[in-house]
């Protein structure tokens, strides 16, 4: 191998396995979803579709294509005559573009939550290209539950008329209420788009709710709580299949990446298994524990608490921004993200919050007793209190729970 770029590789092993990596949207695959990915489908070039390729040589691509679609109707229970699988999708962005790109001419109005409240860059942000395409129709949180409040969505639903509404975002940790959501779009004659890449895992675990019931057309990434390569999947109902095919290609993307593909069919089997579902379940015990600890030691956690694996913790309440707050856990060994807070004053660049997700320490085999210890040292770490003996805690976590 390379020198230069194994040295790389090495050295950011090192740092994954003495950090305790406590970001919402990160995880750790298996051994066999990385020898998928770094295996001979790399190689191939399969532009098209199973039986629709502009390359010869994809009998076995169309197989695995084929497969990963197969395993993931069945992860999520849907029936085949209901509901078409993409698989080729680069990453979530992408997948969400050509979900709009298919369903609504440009300049229709999209209503989504708004990236300040919890939504993705993706759901018609203005900085993102969805929201120079699309008019977005925000909609945000109670100022004192910080929870969704379906009656004032269902209000300016009905004032505003959106084309679609989304459901999903990247810092939301309450359950959404897909049945309300999928009310408040007949309502207003609107599609229903929901947008799971955090929670997906979750939902194949049976430990979250599954939108599938009331979504016309619903994405994920793969790399978060379903802890596969990173990639993302599209479903969408039989009547808008053509055009999400079209929109992912050609509309978007070239050739689809095959080896992400295998990838992601490892993971799906992996998603599929009772111990799977034993750790999503975990997951979010650990996060309800994390974040009650927290609350305990005099931290503000954003709503109160947590349904998913991931919460806000309002840091600002006691005097640090978000980007402090996440520099000095840094220097200890804790991996996380800063960001806004309902209702923020503060820049998105250095904002009043911080996220924390427990994916990727569960995948460790953390549990209750070490989500109580990592409370401490984010507490200890934030306040430079006791740093050094928070980053001996740090490090003996990291070596009793090693990498996989």
């Amino acid at each position: 191998m390379d020198r230069e770029v194994k040295k790389l590789i090495e050295a950011e092993r090192g740092r994954q396995s003495k950090t305790i990596n406590l970001i919402a949207s990160e995880n750790y695959v298996s051994k066999n979803v990385s020898a998928a990915l770094g295996s001979v489908f790399v190689n191939k070039y399969a532009e098209g579709y199973p039986k629709a390729r502009y390359y010869a040589g994809n009998e076995i691509v169309d197989a695995l294509e084929e497969l990963a679609g197969k395993r993931a109707r069945k992860l999520f229970a849907l029936s085949s005559s209901r509901w078409d699988v993409n698989v080729q999708p680069y990453s979530g962005s992408p997948a969400n573009l050509a979900v709009l790109h298919a369903l609504l001419p440009e300049g229709s109005k999209v209503m989504a939550m708004a990236l300040g409240m919890g939504g993705h860059l993706t759901h018609g942000s203005k900085v993102s290209v969805t929201g120079r395409l699309w008019e977005q129709v925000p909609y945000g949180v109670d100022r004192l539950s910080e929870e969704i409040d379906y009656g004032e969505l269902l209000h300016i639903a009905l004032i505003e008329r959106p084309n679609m509404i989304i459901a999903g975002g990247s810092a939301y940790s309450r359950v959404v209420d897909f049945k309300k959501m999928r009310m408040i779009a007949d309502e207003v004659k609107a599609l229903l788009f929901v947008d799971m890449s955090h929670f997906a895992g979750l939902v194949a675990g049976k430990a979250y709710p599954s939108p599938f019931p009331y979504a016309d057309i619903v994405t994920t990434t793969t790399h978060k709580t379903l802890r596969g390569p990173r990639s993302a999947i599209i479903f969408s109902k039989k009547e808008y299949t053509p055009a999400v095919r079209k929109a992912v290609f050609p509309g978007l993307q070239g050739g689809p990446h095959m080896n992400q593909i295998a990838a992601v069919a490892v993971a799906l089997a992996e998603a599929a298994t009772p111990s799977f579902s034993r750790y999503a379940n975990q997951v979010i015990k650990n996060a309800q524990a994390l974040s009650e600890e927290l609350h305990r030691l005099g931290w503000r956690i954003v709503s109160g608490g947590t349904d998913s694996h991931l919460f806000l913790v309002d840091v600002m309440s006691r005097g640090f921004s978000g980007g402090v707050a996440g520099d000095r856990l840094e220097k200890i060994g804790v991996v996380l993200n800063k960001n806004m807070i309902p209702f923020d004053e503060r820049k998105p660049s250095d904002p009043s919050g911080i996220r924390i997700g427990t994916a990727a320490v569960t995948t460790r085999g953390m549990k209750e007793k070490e989500m109580k210890a990592i409370a401490r040292i984010v507490s200890q770490g934030i306040l430079k209190k006791d740093v050094a003996d928070a980053k001996k805690t740090v490090d003996a976590l990291c070596e009793k729970y090693p990498l996989r």
